[in-house]
């Protein structure tokens, strides 16, 4: 009968504890491979010696030992061919430089048109007011809405009506560019 702890804590030390030791155990033992053993009778003739080399030695040659441990080794001798560069912070800074523009906040309060859907267009507004301060084009940072209403509702005890008051939307700052 396996007995369970209420512990979540518990539960996943006991799974870390128990994958650790199956994969150092299963790292530490294991069985030496060797050439399958040949079916037949093999021929033992006059070995010659091997003639003496005037190079100097060179260690032997690691072999190969294929197992989960020795491939994720494999991976990570891999691993800086795959990723990218790691650039210096003065080198991303000098990248984005590049890629900013150079602009300037610009403060105003033009009114946003309405477009085709009835809502406000508030870049054809912030295109104005930066073009009113001597710039090409605009992006609004900042609007302000205030409903206009018609002197009629004012009347007292008239019923006030959907087409009585209408809200408009100004640009009062942008970001402007050349």
């Amino acid at each position: 009968m396996m007995l369970r702890s209420g512990n979540p804590v518990l539960r996943l030390g006991t799974l870390i504890f128990s994958v650790l030791w199956v994969l150092l155990a299963a790292g530490g033992s294991g069985w030496p491979q060797s050439a399958p053993p040949a079916l037949g009778v093999q021929e033992q003739g006059p070995q010659a010696a091997p003639a003496p080399s005037t190079a100097p030695s060179s260690p032997p040659a690691h072999e190969e030992n294929p197992g989960l441990i020795n491939e994720m080794g494999k991976l990570f001798d891999k691993l800086p061919s795959i990723l990218p560069s790691i650039k210096s912070p003065s080198e991303t800074m000098n990248d984005l430089s590049r890629l900013a523009k150079p602009s300037t906040m610009v403060s105003g309060r033009v009114a946003c048109p309405a477009s085709s859907n009835g809502a406000p267009d508030c870049k054809l507004a912030a295109d104005k007011l930066c073009q009113s301060k001597g710039y090409t084009e605009g992006k609004s940072l900042n609007a302000d809405s205030a409903e206009k209403c018609s002197a009629k509702v004012l009347i007292p005890g008239r019923q006030r009506k959907p087409d009585d008051c209408r809200t408009d939307t100004f640009v009062t700052s942008a970001l402007c560019q050349n």
